[in-house]
């Protein structure tokens, strides 16, 4: 494993730690929690962890980088890079925010975030 991904890996897991930490210390403090509530923070909690290994996932992949030249699909000519741009898009484990590499047509006025 390179240093990088050891790197990736320690920040996870410290995450982990501390949602479980905060578990812990809610189920001691929450006096006789029901099963709703006791369902309701472990969603919360698998929902946070699980937006964190998708913005993981997602900004390890090659689609985050610029890619050179990309041509606008609505006139082909060669679109502009204007950096990296937050995006925050819906996904089945809930809203992920990160930044992705943003492209602009002078011509058609259209913006793109490029695919993979």
């Amino acid at each position: 494993m390179g240093q990088i991904s050891g790197r990736r890996k320690a920040a996870l897991i410290r995450q982990m730690e501390s949602l479980v930490d905060e578990f812990v210390d809610w189920t001691e403090s929450t006096s006789e929690p029901n099963l709703t509530q006791i369902e309701e923070r472990v969603l919360e909690l698998r929902e946070r962890f699980g937006q964190t290994l998708a913005r993981e996932a997602i900004e390890a992949q090659e689609a985050k980088q610029p890619v050179p030249g990309p041509r606008c699909p609505q006139c082909g000519e060669e679109m502009d890079y204007k950096g990296q741009k937050e995006v925050t898009p819906q996904t089945w484990v809930g809203k992920v925010t990160f930044e992705r590499g943003y492209y602009y047509c002078k011509q058609c006025k259209a913006g793109l975030f490029p695919p993979r």
